[in-house]
């Protein structure tokens, strides 16, 4: 009996070295595919820019195999990062006006990769049972709104277009930093009082089918038309990481599907990547026709 326990253990060691030094595979070992490329992924703390973010990163580990390292930070520092190579790709550019400042900046280190929204719109937001109509209105109204129009982060573009809407219509009025998270949160107290409330505002957003809401009239056009909302990236991600880059290509959302997607993310706080998993799997065909399955 020794013995053949003896046997047995040499003819274990003999197996385990062979494995490693030659890499032979024996029949029961399972193939463990070729080693996962890692991606690093930005977005801002938005609603839909946090959805997109996390069902990319679904689709790439799931269905392509790779490791993606997701980094949330405010729009300035993500340009910057994207521009010099250290994040791969950034999720949300909005243009031609909101980030326009960020693209003159950066432009020529970076590329768009694919406009997966073109639909979008930004503003000034205020409930619906708020009598001002107009941005050329609100001086009228100034009491009402605490003489504040609250917003989102600093570097974000929306902000820098509302510092430019003030003295454009001539408003004696304060804008608030905040972040898109405290934003709502203001607006859902505001609502819930009935109080006046004005915010900065963009569409894509889930904020819409909660509440009932308005963009203020812009005759000014300062915040612009329609916009369009893509993902830019490092330059070269095209050779090295064509997959992903395919991806972004491809990837297009309707006001439905992209409101669904926000809304599963929003009610699964407490673990968005699993929202994102169970709403690309009630729109595999979409995402088929992304990636090609």
């Amino acid at each position: 009996m020794k013995r053949f326990i003896n046997g047995m253990l040499i003819a274990t060691v003999f197996c385990a070295a062979l494995t490693t030094a030659t890499g032979f595979k024996w029949p029961w070992q399972k193939d463990s595919g070729p080693a996962k490329k890692e991606v690093n992924i930005g977005y801002v703390n938005w609603a839909e820019g946090v959805a997109v973010a996390h069902l990319v990163k679904s689709i790439l580990e799931d269905d392509m195999n790779y490791k993606v390292n997701l980094t949330m930070a405010d729009v300035a520092p993500m340009f910057t990062a994207v521009a010099s190579g250290s994040q791969d790709v950034f999720v949300e550019t909005w243009l031609p006006v909101t980030h326009k400042s960020y693209m003159k900046k950066y432009g020529d280190d970076i590329q768009k990769v694919g406009c997966w929204y073109d639909s979008a719109r930004i503003g000034l937001v205020v409930p619906q049972y708020v009598k001002c109509d107009s941005i050329a209105e609100m001086n009228q109204y100034k009491a009402q709104f605490d003489g504040e129009i609250i917003g989102i982060d600093p570097g974000a573009g929306i902000m820098k277009t509302t510092e430019k809407a003030i003295p454009a219509y001539d408003l004696d009025y304060k804008l608030v930093s905040s972040s898109g998270p405290a934003m709502t949160a203001s607006l859902k107290r505001a609502v819930d009082k009935k109080e006046w409330i004005a915010v900065t505002g963009w569409a894509p957003h889930w904020k819409f089918a909660r509440w009932d809401l308005k963009f203020l009239d812009d005759p000014e056009k300062v915040y612009g038309d329609v916009e369009t909302v893509q993902a830019v990236a490092r330059l070269g991600i095209e050779k090295d990481l064509p997959e992903v880059y395919a991806l972004f290509k491809a990837m297009k959302f309707n006001d439905q599907q992209i409101g669904t997607l926000m809304n599963k993310l929003r009610n699964n706080k407490e673990n968005k990547l699993e929202a994102a998993r169970q709403w690309k799997e009630e729109h595999m065909d979409l995402v088929n026709s992304w990636i090609g399955g």
